[in-house]
């Protein structure tokens, strides 16, 4: 008599070998983009201890200036990166469409790695020139832009039109999970070498892009697995509109390299693509008030808890924990309702006056990091992936990374800003850098009304509908 199969074995087994391998690449991408994250974390951590900024600049500055304007100091090297990241942007997409992304993401890895570990070489080297850290925050600015285009063309390879708010929200949590991972592993040398705060996530990064250069599959087709039933479709009109309405200067060269016709573009972009702008423009308030967090939010819990650096860095991964959820439950609620903007809108509404209760209680981490960080989640990437599947577009999919480019450049902006204001409010107070915060996140929400308005009218129609 022949016996049953181990159950385990037909689990496995109820996978088609097409299911194991986008698993595989939804395991990698995530993996990749963790480890971007958490290369970027370090510096926030190191930040607290203000023996790092007296070892930096100490050749720069006499230490009564370190003491006064320490926040500043940090916020040069925090723009250095972010302004390259923002600037960068806007031309990584240009490069990953054009380039196999599996030689792409890993040429970024290992140069962000490299740039990573050149920040915390620093300390031993005995070098205490600002010069030399903000060339290196420069260099891995530009270095990380290769991250977000690729992952999202590889993704958008692989997977194909439906319900994914929920999908990408869990996939998206690796932006969480590189901030928890890159404070813990920064907080257990913050005290003691700081240098090594750089170094550990530098070499992870590295390797990482290692492991994308022997194991990475760009398509479906490379393997002979089928093709998801609909293509990311191609946004390179979208590109070329939000492009050469930013450079308008510059309209016939960017049309004249992509070859396409000017009028035909802004026909495809008015007719079928509105709301665009606005979601970038969210995005770019949304970022601007989640990178602030980002960036200061354990000097802020050092200095007004008064907790050690360690402990600091340590704690303030609950608001990392709580973006994780608050981008899986904004896929959620995006795709039972089918409101993108709603979704996003309500979240921000009911985030401002968390913020405000955030300065007043730092207990308030979980919560905030949810309302924060979902909306910023769901635009990144249901949102972005909706705007590749319009029916009325056709074209080769890969444009996608372009277009994520230009989408995220967009927020990288807000990005930027965002520590730069707070290293230059916060000496005046940390609650003027939340009132700050408050008002940006109104603003996002407000980028939003038109499509809101227009989602609601859509859902009363549905009810209009079903009652007759």
């Amino acid at each position: 008599m022949k016996s049953p199969l181990a159950p385990g074995i037909r689990l496995i087994t109820s996978f088609s070998r097409d299911s194991w391998y986008r698993g595989f690449i939804l395991f990698l991408t995530f993996l990749f983009y963790t480890a971007y994250h958490l290369s970027r974390k370090p510096i926030s951590i190191v930040k607290v201890t203000r023996e790092t900024l007296l070892y930096t600049y100490r050749d720069i500055y006499s230490s009564i200036t370190y003491q006064d304007n320490y926040q500043t100091l940090f916020g040069v090297l925090d723009n250095s990166f972010l302004i390259a990241y923002a600037i960068g942007m806007f031309f990584s997409g240009i490069f990953g469409e054009r380039l196999p992304l599996r030689y792409y993401l890993s040429f970024g890895m290992l140069m962000s790695g490299f740039f990573t570990c050149l920040f915390g070489l620093g300390f031993y080297w005995n070098i205490h020139s600002l010069g030399y850290y903000a060339f290196v925050q420069v260099m891995n600015g530009l270095m990380q832009t290769t991250g977000w285009p690729a992952v999202v063309a590889c993704v958008g390879n692989w997977f194909g039109k439906g319900k994914r708010g929920f999908i990408m929200g869990v996939w998206n949590s690796h932006t969480s999970v590189g901030n928890i991972l890159g404070s813990l592993i920064a907080g257990v040398f913050v005290s003691s070498e700081w240098g090594m705060s750089f170094i550990v996530p530098g070499l992870i990064i590295a390797s990482t892009g290692i492991l994308c250069f022997f194991f990475l599959v760009e398509r479906p087709e490379d393997v002979n697995c089928s093709p998801p039933q609909h293509h990311v479709t191609c946004l390179l009109h979208l590109f070329l509109y939000w492009i050469s309405s930013l450079f308008n200067m510059l309209l016939n060269l960017v049309f004249a390299l992509f070859g396409v016709e000017a009028a035909s573009v802004f026909n495809m972009c008015f007719c079928f693509l509105q709301g665009v702008v606005e979601f970038s423009l969210c995005l770019m308030f949304a970022k601007l008030v989640s990178y602030t967090f980002l960036y200061w939010l354990p000097l802020y819990i050092s200095n007004v808890a008064h907790f050690p650096a360690k402990e600091a860095g340590d704690m303030s991964t609950l608001f990392d924990a709580g973006g994780i959820l608050g981008g899986i439950m904004a896929g959620l609620v995006s795709d039972f309702t089918g409101g993108r903007a709603s979704t996003c809108c309500v979240m921000l509404i009911l985030a401002a006056p968390m913020l405000l209760f955030f300065f007043v209680y730092v207990g308030m981490l979980l919560l905030c990091g949810g309302l924060v960080n979902g909306p910023y989640a769901l635009i990144t990437t249901a949102v972005s992936a909706d705007l590749g599947t319009h029916e009325s577009l056709r074209g080769n999919s890969r444009a996608l990374s372009t277009v994520t480019a230009i989408i995220d450049g967009t927020g990288s902006i807000g990005a930027a800003l965002g520590p730069l204001f707070a290293g230059l409010i916060s000496p005046t107070g940390w609650n003027n850098v939340f009132y700050m915060l408050i008002t940006a996140d109104i603003l996002a929400c407000l980028f939003l009304t038109r499509l809101v308005f227009k989602e609601i009218k859509g859902w009363c129609g549905q009810l209009s509908r079903s009652r007759g």
